[in-house]
């Protein structure tokens, strides 16, 4: 079976979030099930610059109004065999993967229409695909090429959400900049609310629909979680199926990574995870104090992720003789008043705005407790790596991260099932709580506490078991 995904990241070249790592570990993953995974993406200056590339598979006359264009057949280190959409007047630029030049309805349906060609007909060395899978919005209009623009044996499709929350919404009027179908422009298509809504078009006209964890795919039907889309997944329920995704063994690993000072393990964990918290309270400008509770947040910086939550409690938090360490980007104003509870609290909370990848292994290797308080979270994959780790998440119980972290409770404690502590409504006293359990449970029962790492660095997420549900997903697809 030849499965072609489609994707506008891929991690370590080319990263926003999640996406990124999916794209990098799970068609891997599948390779290992006897699927024959090749991976299209934007021709970006990171990609090409490490990509060896061996031939054409496609030439395009014009694309979406930007000109010539071509597939190239490319390698990639650390990857499946690469598509590379090479359209300079779309990718050739700075400022990352969704830099807004105005024209990202352009280029990203310059991308869907690529996959489908592709997919219709196949690439220059004669391989021919079975199945072409989307993933997210930039490339959700595939579903609606392959089945209303092309000629030809079609093939199966199948979209991934990875975040409902971000869909691609256009103005009506720039239908015909796009090549989308007139017969797709309707209530039960791509239309939305008088605009055009890439993800809603590919939920409409796609095969299957996954989404990456099984409590977000019932969360993304309801009013509450549905982001306006609820009632066209509603819809869809029967082709809907959640998959949670994995953790890459070797990349996030505390035995092997080259990002830390000194590695650790289950077996070796105490004395290494304290030396490793001391090295990045230097680098991050904290005082150097292993008895101190480290609390960790790598994350972009939004409302989304429950930032806004965390800054009414960054005070308490201090004052209970904590400490905080945030690694990310994102809001302006959330960016400014993490920077003044910097400057209020020297020593006690720091701030890098940014995203690095060691600092983001040190920070979760480092800290005793991890938080991610979103109010939505498809998977997650930060709780994961935490929990290999030896860190203790605090979550929200939504999605990916009500999947994975089994808070704790007497019971769970009792029955050794505890991961984690976990809370419910998004609001900040909620927080708060759950941030009051921690310190509580950290400064009066250390033994528990190492028992609690200790089950979850023996947690084993792994993309291998979203590998075979997403291969059942293509079989049953392909028998129907």
């Amino acid at each position: 079976m030849k499965v072609l995904f489609v994707a506008a990241e891929l991690f370590p070249y080319v990263k926003v979030g999640g996406l990124a790592d999916a794209m990098s570990s799970l068609p891997l993953a599948l390779s290992k099930e006897g699927v024959d995974v090749r991976l299209l993406l934007p021709a970006y200056p990171a990609l090409k610059k490490v990509a060896r590339v061996h031939g054409t598979a496609a030439t395009f006359d014009d694309l979406m109004g930007g000109g010539p264009a071509t597939v190239l057949l490319a390698d990639i280190p650390g990857s499946v065999p690469v598509y590379l959409l090479d359209a300079p007047a779309f990718f050739a630029r700075e400022g990352g993967p969704y830099a807004d030049y105005g024209d990202s309805h352009r280029r990203f349906a310059a991308l869907a229409w690529a996959a489908a060609h592709m997919g219709i007909y196949g690439d220059a060395e004669g391989i021919k695909f079975d199945i072409v899978h989307s993933h997210d919005w930039q490339t959700a209009l595939a579903p609606i090429f392959v089945n209303l623009s092309f000629q030809g044996k079609k093939p199966k499709t199948v979209l991934t959400i990875h975040n409902l929350a971000y869909q691609g919404v256009f103005p009506r009027h720039l239908l015909g900049e796009i090549w989308l179908p007139r017969e797709a422009f309707h209530v039960n298509g791509a239309e939305f609310f008088g605009q055009i809504n890439f993800l809603k078009g590919g939920l409409a006209y796609a095969d299957k629909i996954v989404t990456v964890s099984r409590k977000y795919a019932e969360e993304i039907k309801t009013k509450e979680g549905g982001w306006d889309l609820d009632g066209i997944l509603r819809s869809r329920s029967a082709d809907l199926e959640g998959i949670l995704n994995g953790v890459d063994e070797l990349v996030w690993n505390p035995a092997k990574d080259p990002h830390l000072r000194t590695p650790f393990s289950a077996k070796n964990l105490k004395k290494p995870k304290a030396y490793n918290k001391k090295v990045f309270q230097e680098e991050m400008g904290l005082n150097q104090d292993p008895n101190v509770p480290l609390f960790g947040l790598v994350s972009r910086l939004n409302e989304i992720k429950g930032i806004d939550l965390l800054l009414p409690n960054i005070d308490y938090l201090i004052s209970a003789g904590a400490q905080l360490a945030i690694i990310g980007q994102g809001d302006y104003n959330l960016e400014s008043a993490i920077d003044w509870a910097c400057a209020r609290h020297t020593g006690s909370v720091a701030a890098y705005f940014g995203y690095d990848e060691g600092k983001a292994h040190r920070a979760i290797a480092a800290s005793d407790v991890f938080l991610v308080p979103s109010r939505s979270e498809p998977c997650g994959l930060t709780q994961l790596y935490a929990m290999r780790y030896g860190t203790i998440p605090l979550v929200r119980m939504t999605g990916g991260l009500a999947d994975t972290v089994v808070d704790i409770t007497p019971e769970t404690l009792q029955n050794g099932t505890a991961t984690g502590f976990l809370f419910f409504d998004p609001t900040s006293w909620n927080l708060g709580e759950a941030i009051t359990r921690a310190l509580e449970l950290f400064k009066s029962k250390p033994k528990v506490w190492e028992k609690i790492q200790l089950k979850g660095m023996a947690q084993h997420f792994t993309w291998e078991n979203s590998a075979k549900h997403h291969a059942a997903l293509y079989n049953g697809l392909m028998e129907k």
